[in-house]
C-alpha cells in the first residue's frame, strides 16, 4: 500500500471517529434525554436500556455482534472491521454522552435538532467505509435473496420497532421518533452522496458539436455521442454526459442558449466510478 492510500486510510478513520462522536451525542445528549429513539438496533437497545436500566451502550454491540459474523461472507471482511470500528467508538462515546443533557425540554426540538446531527454522524461513518446499526447489514443480505429493497426492509423493521415504542412509552413518543428516523434519512443520504451526487445528461440535439465543446470548457466534462433516429425528425445525435447537482444550473444555459435546439432528460446517479472529467491540455 502506497503512502497516498495510506494516508487516505487513516483520514477515513478520523471521519469515521468524528461521526460516531456526533452521532453518540446526538442519542445521549439529545434523544435519549427526550425519550425519542433512533431506528434499528440502535432503537432496540435504547429501549432495552429504558426498561432494565443497563447502559445502552453495552447491548448496541452484543445486539451487533451476530449481525457483524453474518456480514463478515457476503460483504467482505474490511466492512466489518470498519464497522465494528464505528461500533465500539460509537458505543464508548455514547456511555459518556448518556450522563450529559444539554436541557433541550422541547420535544420537537429535540426531535429536529438530534435528527440532524444523528443523520450528519451516520452520513460520514457510511461514506468512508463504516456502519452504525446492523440491521442495515441483515437487510442487504435479505435483499439478495428477496425482491423487497434494502429501504423497505429496513423501514418495515422501523415501523415495527417504533410500533413497540409507542405501547411502551406512549405513542407521542413513536410519532416523534418517527419524525426523527426521516429527517436522518435525508440528512444521512445528503451526507453521504454529498454535492458531488451525479446526475446524468441525456441531450438530443442537432447542434450536438457546439453543445458538447460547451460542456466541455464551461463544466470540464467529457461527452459520450452516438447516433439516433427520430420518427419525425429522423437522423440526430445523442449527447451523454456525467455533471454533479451544482452544474445543472450551468448545463440549462447551455443548451436554453438562441443558438440551440434541444431535448434534455436529467436523471439520478447513483453511484460513479472513474473519473468524468477532463483535464484540458497546458498550453506553452
Amino acid at each position: 500500500m502506497n503512502s497516498k492510500k495510506v494516508i487516505n486510510e487513516i483520514f477515513s478513520y478520523l471521519l469515521i471517529i468524528v461521526g460516531c462522536v456526533l452521532a453518540a451525542f446526538a442519542i445521549g445528549s439529545i434523544l435519549i434525554p427526550n425519550l425519542v429513539l433512533d431506528g434499528g438496533i440502535n432503537g432496540v437497545s435504547i429501549m432495552l436500556g429504558q426498561i432494565t436500566k443497563i447502559p445502552i451502550s453495552i447491548y448496541i454491540i452484543l445486539l451487533n455482534i451476530p449481525f457483524l459474523l453474518l456480514g463478515m461472507k457476503s460483504l467482505g471482511k474490511k466492512f466489518v472491521f470498519k464497522a465494528l470500528f464505528a461500533m465500539l467508538v460509537f458505543s464508548g462515546v455514547l456511555y459518556f454522552t448518556e450522563m450529559v443533557d444539554i436541557g433541550i425540554q422541547d420535544k420537537l426540538l429535540a426531535t429536529i435538532y438530534g435528527g440532524l446531527i444523528l443523520g450528519f454522524g451516520v452520513g460520514l461513518v457510511i461514506r468512508y467505509g463504516g456502519c452504525l446499526d446492523g440491521t442495515e447489514i441483515a437487510a442487504i443480505i435479505i435483499s439478495k435473496k428477496t425482491n423487497f429493497s434494502v429501504g423497505q426492509i429496513v423501514l418495515f423493521c422501523n415501523v415495527f420497532i417504533y410500533g413497540t415504542a409507542g405501547f411502551l412509552f406512549g405513542f407521542d413518543r413513536a410519532l416523534y421518533s418517527l419524525l426523527t428516523y426521516f429527517i436522518t434519512f435525508k440528512v444521512i443520504d445528503f451526507v453521504s452522496e454529498g454535492l458531488e451526487q451525479g446526475k446524468a445528461a441525456l441531450i438530443i440535439t442537432n447542434q450536438s458539436a457546439k453543445v458538447a465543446t460547451d460542456i466541455y470548457e464551461k463544466l470540464g466534462r467529457t461527452v459520450t455521442s452516438f447516433e439516433g433516429k427520430g420518427m419525425i425528425n429522423g437522423e440526430t445525435m445523442i449527447l451523454y454526459c456525467v455533471i454533479t447537482r451544482l452544474e445543472l444550473t450551468e448545463l440549462r444555459n447551455i443548451v436554453k442558449a438562441d443558438d440551440v435546439q434541444a431535448f434534455v432528460t436529467i436523471t439520478d446517479v447513483s453511484e460513479i466510478i472513474g473519473s468524468h472529467i477532463k483535464k484540458k491540455p497546458e498550453v506553452r
